[in-house]
């Protein structure tokens, strides 16, 4: 087990990407070990103790660009605030890392093929639903034939039961395609099994960006390797982030 995983994609040289796993650092039960947020109840010395061992140990950067995730469809430029409330960011600049906070939810990161342009984006099904995909990939002034998206850890189909209700929201977001990325469930009438990997996949594709992978980890199944809300409760956080090297 590591300290973080690599996303395994065809970035260009000039990127570097990876997502936390939760072994390593120094956050005691339930937050054990490497959890990098500051809102759960750590020890705020402790989390930033983490955070630090993490920008020291990647090569090239110089800071993180940290968010106040409020489950929205708000896109932050990286590097202008220092806790903006929203749930993606991105930037050009090299050095800084757009970087979202996950434990179930779908964390997703995205370039150009020339390296020029990154964005990191945190999309439970709330962010999905509203746009933050959308909203995400209009920053980018590349073509979108040109972009590459990688989604990182997130909760699996079969752990992930919601209400109609959920469902109804990305009918009416998505069009009826989104159907496919729903199962009932036999045993409780008006509840599903939703699967974040395959309803970004839908909204990306939509989007006219084929060039995606990643999408084959469970946050809830790998106990030993990620935080997960709905299996916890009380839990630390992996995060996901990209960042371009210094030119």
């Amino acid at each position: 087990m590591s300290r973080w995983i690599v996303p395994d994609w065809p970035a260009p040289d000039n990127i570097a990407a990876l997502t936390t796993t939760r072994i390593g650092g120094v956050s005691s039960a339930p937050f054990n070990s490497f959890n990098v947020a500051a809102h759960v109840d750590d020890d705020l010395q402790t989390v930033e103790t983490n955070r630090q061992w993490l920008l020291d140990h990647c090569e090239g950067l110089e800071q993180i660009q940290w968010l106040n995730q409020i489950h929205s469809n708000r896109v932050a430029n990286a590097g202008q605030e220092c806790c903006p409330d929203a749930d993606a960011c991105f930037t050009a600049q090299p050095a800084i890392a757009c970087a979202v906070m996950t434990a179930d939810c779908l964390p997703l990161i995205i370039c150009d093929k020339q390296g020029e342009e990154i964005a990191a984006a945190h999309a439970g099904w709330r962010g999905l639903a509203g746009g933050v995909i959308d909203n995400t990939v209009a920053q980018f002034t590349a073509e979108k034939s040109d972009l590459l998206v990688w989604l990182g850890p997130a909760i699996s189909q079969v752990n992930f039961e919601v209400g109609a209700e959920v469902r109804q929201q990305f009918l009416e977001a998505f069009g009826v395609q989104a159907q496919q990325a729903f199962k009932a469930n036999r045993y409780r009438d008006g509840h599903y099994f939703a699967d974040l990997y395959q309803l970004a996949r839908i909204r990306l594709k939509a989007l006219g960006i084929s060039h995606i992978y990643g999408g084959d980890f469970c946050s809830y199944d790998d106990s030993e390797q990620f935080y997960s809300y709905r299996r916890d409760g009380q839990t630390g956080r992996m995060v996901t982030l990209i960042y371009k090297t210094a030119e």
